[in-house]
């Protein structure tokens, strides 16, 4: 845009610097023919010689140096913008910290167990139980999942009072009872299974 701008510049002042010669031409003709005297003529043959002089070096510096300039500019300010997209993507490459969809920065780590257990959670109960070995293997990584999250963030203060950390362990709750009650290896029942399915849909709100 600035060097399309500094072009029209350039043109305009072009014509201008013309039109000004021209004018100054027509002026010397007719004072010749109204017979002035000859220092008038000399004066305006000097004008017209700086003018055409000063014209040239005006154009030259509207046409020549501006776009260089603004090209110059240009090319600095998406250089600084790059460096700090640079800075910005190391920074967060190391930053233990992220921050949940709610706004709050949680550690990396924790987010990625927990969203984990979410992830598997839902897929051991979306699973379709005809195909048994299918099943078998969702459940197992749900269990693996479950089983990492509690090792590692159980009782952890960092994250104790977070609302994804009080919700997840409803859900662990949830599934402790119905198992201790039901056996270890008796199907979820629908509403166990809607009720912590809505519960990891809260946790991932948190995430």
């Amino acid at each position: 845009m600035a060097i399309i701008l500094a072009a029209n510049m350039c043109s305009i002042t072009n014509s201008k610097t013309v039109e000004v010669i021209k004018r100054f031409d027509i002026e010397d003709k007719l004072q010749s023919r109204s017979n002035i005297v000859l220092p008038r003529l000399e004066a305006s043959s000097s004008r017209r010689h700086l003018l055409i002089s000063v014209g040239p070096s005006l154009v030259t510096l509207t046409c020549g140096l501006s776009p260089s300039m603004v090209w110059a500019e240009e090319k600095s300010g998406d250089k600084e913008e790059e460096d700090k997209g640079v800075i910005g993507a190391i920074k967060s490459l190391f930053d233990p910290n992220e921050k949940t969809k709610s706004g709050k920065v949680l550690p990396k780590a924790y987010l990625k167990s927990a969203r984990e257990v979410v992830k598997t959670m839902r897929e051991s109960l979306n699973e379709v139980t005809d195909d048994n070995a299918k099943f078998r293997r969702t459940a197992d990584s749900a269990k693996e999942s479950i089983r990492e999250y509690l090792g590692s963030w159980r009782g952890n203060q960092t994250v104790a009072q977070e609302e994804s950390y009080v919700i997840l362990e409803k859900v662990i709750r949830s599934l402790a009872n119905f198992y201790s009650k039901a056996g270890p290896s008796a199907p979820l029942s629908q509403e166990v299974k809607s009720e912590i399915l809505d519960y990891l849909n809260t946790a991932e709100e948190f995430l």
